[in-house]
């Protein structure tokens, strides 16, 4: 009788270990999603690029030093896997690209420039829902992997904690300054 109680216990422990790591395998695997998610929205950030460019050197060909700029932050960016320097470089010499639409009001004017722009916008919110989306699949996965009983298997089954997407220098600058608001035109 003694030796079946074990028997039970020993499987009821494997059922436990086998349900916890089916867990968390799909948690993390949510993670690696939201991963995949961002790279996507950044590639195909990098992708409006060409035609931002083209739109622009049609309006302002002198600025040439910016249009480089652009071309081989968007080349590097590109090169490989994401890195968040490469991508900080990238999204500097893209904002200083952005930023000649208000030096020239006639590329502002340009529906090929307003539709890249509206484009770009929709990137960044979708990027933006992204990381969102990433930061809570790392909060439930870290929070099952934590959770008793978990917490007894996780490491000696090769869970790590996942780490949040931040703010990398770039961004953090724009968020800690206020925005300027005029409404003189």
């Amino acid at each position: 009788m003694g030796f079946f109680i074990v028997i039970g216990l020993i499987v009821l422990v494997g059922i436990l270990a086998i349900g916890i790591y089916n867990r968390l395998v799909g948690l993390r695997q949510n993670v690696n999603q939201g991963v995949a998610d961002i790279d996507a929205q950044l590639r195909q950030r990098h992708d409006l690029v060409p035609n931002l460019v083209e739109t622009v050197k049609g309006y302002a060909s002198h600025e040439s030093e910016t249009l480089e700029a652009v071309i081989a932050a968007r080349s590097k960016a590109a090169e490989g896997p994401i890195q968040s320097t490469d991508e900080k470089q990238f999204k500097i010499a893209l904002d200083r690209l952005l930023a000649l639409g208000e030096a020239y009001p006639d590329l502002k004017a340009s529906a090929n420039f307003q539709e890249l722009q509206r484009e770009l916008s929709m990137v960044e919110d979708k990027l933006a829902a992204a990381r969102r989306a990433l930061n809570a699949a790392v909060s439930r996965y870290n929070t099952a992997r934590e959770s008793f009983p978990a917490v007894l298997f996780a490491s000696g089954l090769g869970f790590r904690d996942a780490d949040f997407h931040r703010l990398d220098d770039s961004e953090l600058g724009v968020v800690d300054q206020v925005p300027e608001v005029s409404f003189q035109s």
